[in-house]
Parts: structure tokens; C-alpha cells; sequence
């Protein structure tokens, strides 16, 4: 689903439309994420990709046009730009170890303490939470105040905007009705 989400939004010329499939997209992840029991990145990517980017994007549509303008332009440099980004990033995985390895630094060094510890230290199940809402306490914390942030400054961005909406209608009937008279 998340291929076909993606696959929509390229083909997809409404803004509003890309705006909608990316939130979907979103919450396709974070399911994806959940399914993996990665629950704290699910939620992130639930609240920062789903909630407050996607009130953002509609914002912004509020203030412009709702359909994507046809560009005459060549397509040549993004889609070099594409490839050259995706070639730094394969390059950037070519020296990472083999997926599972046991001889990896995370394997070897911390993570084994803190499995052994979490049973005894914490009483929870789940390995992850129990390093984040723990170990890690600080941090998340750090992380859930970013969230937080950025809530706050998208509700004054919604805010504001309602705000200029009803001064342009007071202004618009202002001037409607001294026209009248």
C-alpha cells in the first residue's frame, strides 16, 4: 500500500489530493512501524508526519493555488538530482555491516547490558520502550517537547490564519456596505 500511496502522489496533479495521500502515506508508515514494535517511532511519525505536516501543507494550500501548474521546464536536472542523491546515499550503506550481524558494535558493546538489565531494572517487555521511556528518559523527553513545539506553533499558524480570514471578511463587508448607502 505504501508503493501505491507513493505511486498516487507522483501521479497525482490536485495539491489538496497530495496533501491528503502524504498523511496517508503517514499513517501507512507508522502502522508499518507499529508492526515492526517500534511503537515510539510510529508515534512520531504519526504526530509529525500525519498530524503537523500535513496541517502545515494545508495551511500553505490555503494561501496558494490548489492544482500544481504544468511546468514547461526540462525535467532533466531533478531527476539528476534524484540520481545523484540516491547513488551518495548507496554509497553511504556500502561499509555498514550485513543486517543481523551478531560481531556489529550495537551487538557487542551496550546492547547486551541493557537487555540483561531490563528484566531486573524496568519490568517491561518491550526492549525498545523500555530503553526509551528509561535509558533514554531524557532524550525522548527532548523529543516529545520538539513534538510539543511544534503543535503549539502549528495551532498559532491556524490561528492566525482564521484571524486575517475574519479581518478580510469584516473588511470586505465594510466596504459592501458603504457602497450601498
Amino acid at each position: 500500500m505504501l508503493v501505491v500511496t507513493a505511486f498516487s502522489v507522483v501521479r497525482t496533479r490536485s495539491l489538496f489530493a497530495i496533501v491528503a495521500l502524504s498523511g496517508v502515506f503517514s499513517l501507512l508508515s507508522a502502522l508499518l512501524f507499529i508492526a515492526w514494535d517500534a511503537v515510539d517511532v510510529a508515534f512520531t511519525e504519526a504526530a509529525v508526519g500525519a498530524g503537523i505536516s500535513t496541517v502545515l501543507m494545508l495551511g500553505t494550500l490555503a494561501l496558494t493555488s490548489r492544482a500544481a501548474k504544468i511546468s514547461h521546464k526540462s525535467k532533466l536536472t531533478p531527476i539528476l538530482a534524484v540520481i545523484i542523491t540516491g547513488a551518495a546515499m548507496f554509497y553511504g550503506t556500502l561499509d555498514m555491516p550485513k543486517f543481523g550481524s551478531i560481531d556489529t558494535p550495537v551487538q557487542t558493546h551496550v546492547g547486551p547490558d541493557y537487555l540483561s538489565q531490563i528484566p531486573e531494572d524496568i519490568h517491561i517487555p518491550n526492549a525498545v520502550t523500555a530503553i526509551l521511556a528509561s535509558y533514554r528518559g531524557y532524550d525522548t523527553l527532548g523529543e516529545t517537547a520538539v513534538v510539543f513545539t511544534a503543535g503549539i506553533g502549528v495551532l498559532m499558524l491556524i490561528s492566525a490564519l482564521s484571524r486575517r480570514r475574519r479581518d478580510e471578511d469584516k473588511e470586505g463587508n465594510t466596504d459592501d456596505t458603504e457602497g450601498t448607502s
